[in-house]
């Protein structure tokens, strides 16, 4: 299924809002939208990996599909989220962060990212196919909308073998072609 990137700023906001009492779910929708890396790669991780970083840490990441290297950098955003949901769960290393509550020490599915997320979604009236995907998809977005990085570095960072790939992730909307059709040469 194809999901979609969260677009518009005031409802990343809203979901934000949204989790303030449930901390591993915010912590996962904002390592979602700020990292870049795929929902099995996030919910890999383990206490361990991360409860000593600081802003600028770099934290490796093997990718589950691809078997690539990777890394995702602690950003303010994150920090701030993980040291909440760290305060609110035992401690140990071994552990994974983002822990089943169905006992034992096994991660959420991607499956229930998915749910997750949709639900989330339909919470703040927002319309559209949404999922686990959505999160990367949602950073990619606005890292091209917002922040202009160009297609190139984005492709790099995502560890897409080919453009094609990346194209799909751009989030590009037909009103952004339509608006360089007024441009003047």
């Amino acid at each position: 299924m194809k999901v979609d990137p969260i677009i518009d700023l005031k409802n990343i906001k809203s979901i934000k809002k949204l989790l303030t009492d449930n901390h591993r779910d915010r912590l996962l929708f904002i390592m979602g939208i700020n990292s870049g890396l795929r929902v099995q790669d996030i919910l890999a991780l383990k206490i361990g990996d991360v409860k000593i970083c600081k802003i600028g840490d770099r934290i490796a990441v093997k990718e589950k599909k691809t078997g690539k290297d990777n890394v995702f950098i602690m950003n303010k955003e994150i920090l701030t989220a993980l040291q909440e949901h760290l305060r609110t769960i035992d401690l140990k290393d071994d552990h994974f962060l983002f822990k089943s509550r169905k006992g034992r020490n096994y991660p959420i599915t991607t499956y229930a990212v998915t749910q997750m997320v949709q639900r989330w979604a339909d919470e703040i009236n927002l319309v559209g196919n949404f999922g686990a995907h959505s999160l990367r998809k949602t950073w990619c977005y606005h890292q091209r909308k917002t922040f202009g990085v160009s297609w190139e570095v984005l492709a790099k960072r995502l560890n897409h073998s080919s453009p094609s790939i990346t194209r799909r992730y751009l989030g590009v909307q037909e009103e952004e072609v339509e608006e360089i059709l007024l441009n003047t040469i």
